[in-house]
């Protein structure tokens, strides 16, 4: 009866439509959710923005939230580029993170600014080769990176977990499983009022950016992503692309588990994500892997986040309202992108085309 096709093209105001659209009837549904389960919908988006953004100290903690996203989200992107599925960005997070505590929790001694570069070096080289272990099997094997990053997750959390019970254990915490805090040269400083773990992550979106845009290297990762064949048609080190585009994806992963531990946590954590790494993959990925956009979507789930966890007290609302609003918001952008690149026709129309460009043909002819 119906039939689903590829559309041919699709024009950049018709995309922008069709996903404002989408945003607006995710909205609409999570609102009809919420008074079936017997809440104010409009309440409580009233609450979600005034907990976000309502008083200078709420909008410090959604950007304190945005930031390790928006660099989650870079790494993430710079590998769904490639067609490389990394979904470890929760585990590169916690190596990230145990690589800059190696450096402040055992060279307490070192001036902050050396510690700090050192630490920021760390988080990058852990992240990296704990991404580079399914880069490697996928080479060698032709391994699914995608399950192989996904267990790597849970064996970095544990190792943390392991560090924080065991060997890394604060002898002076009375006895409770915390790992030492970080010195005071080992903690990020501020800018505005925020840690300026925000600088850099501006900084690393425009050099991800150019990267992408302007170099050879980020010009190779979207080719090797179009077609794999391609790339080594046109004569392209293919292992060298994966293994540069990988060490890079779960660096900058790493990067910030440095950063949430270091200006926010103060020491490292197994809870230290709060399951950041996965959020990340969904707003990478409702960014159409751009980075310039990716700083807009990881803000506003930063609000529905910090909004969430402010509905929690102010409405005596559970926190799964503002992840199911998150859910309902990717469902239908996701739905977008569907109705974005193809089209439901039925037969007779169908047929029709089909007269119409043989029609079309023979005048050519």
């Amino acid at each position: 009866m119906f039939k689903i096709v590829k559309k041919t093209e699709t024009t950049p105001l018709q995309s922008a439509l069709m996903r404002a659209a989408a945003a607006v009837c995710a909205l609409l549904c999570a609102a009809v959710i919420m008074a079936v389960i017997g809440h104010n919908p409009v309440q409580v988006y009233s609450e979600i923005i005034k907990g976000s953004v309502g008083t200078a100290y709420r909008f410090r903690e959604t950007v304190n939230k945005a930031i390790p996203l928006v660099v989650l989200s870079l790494g993430i992107a710079v590998a769904f580029r490639m067609k490389f599925w990394n979904i470890g960005a929760e585990g590169q997070f916690y190596m990230g993170a145990y690589g800059a505590s190696l450096i402040a929790l055992f060279f307490p001694g070192l001036p902050m600014i050396p510690m700090l570069v050192l630490m920021f070096a760390m988080s990058l080289l852990f992240g990296g080769l704990w991404a580079l272990i399914p880069a490697f099997f996928r080479m060698k094997f032709s391994t699914s990176e995608t399950l192989i990053t996904l267990m790597l997750n849970y064996v970095a959390i544990r190792w943390v977990t392991y560090l924080q019970y065991g060997p890394w254990k604060d002898p002076a915490a009375g006895g409770m499983p915390k790992i030492a805090r970080f010195p005071d040269a080992g903690v990020l400083p501020k800018a505005l009022g925020v840690h300026i773990g925000w600088v850099i992550a501006l900084v690393l979106v425009a050099a991800i950016y150019i990267l992408m845009r302007s170099t050879k290297l980020g010009y190779e990762i979207s080719v090797l992503g179009e077609n794999a064949n391609t790339a080594h048609y046109a004569g392209m080190n293919v292992k060298k692309i994966i293994t540069v585009a990988v060490m890079l994806s779960g660096g900058l992963c790493g990067a910030a588990g440095m950063m949430q531990a270091s200006a926010i946590e103060h020491s490292l954590s197994y809870q230290l994500s709060g399951g950041l790494g996965f959020t990340a993959i969904i707003t990478a990925w409702l960014a159409h892997l751009n980075p310039l956009l990716v700083v807009a979507v990881s803000f506003l789930f930063a609000v529905l986040l910090q909004g969430g966890a402010y509905i929690q007290s102010a409405l005596q609302i559970p926190a799964a309202v503002a992840l199911m609003l998150q859910g309902v918001i990717l469902f239908f952008v996701l739905g977008s992108e569907f109705f974005l690149n193809y089209s439901i026709v039925s037969k007779k129309e169908l047929e029709k085309l089909a007269v119409k460009k043989a029609v079309e043909g023979e005048r050519n002819e």
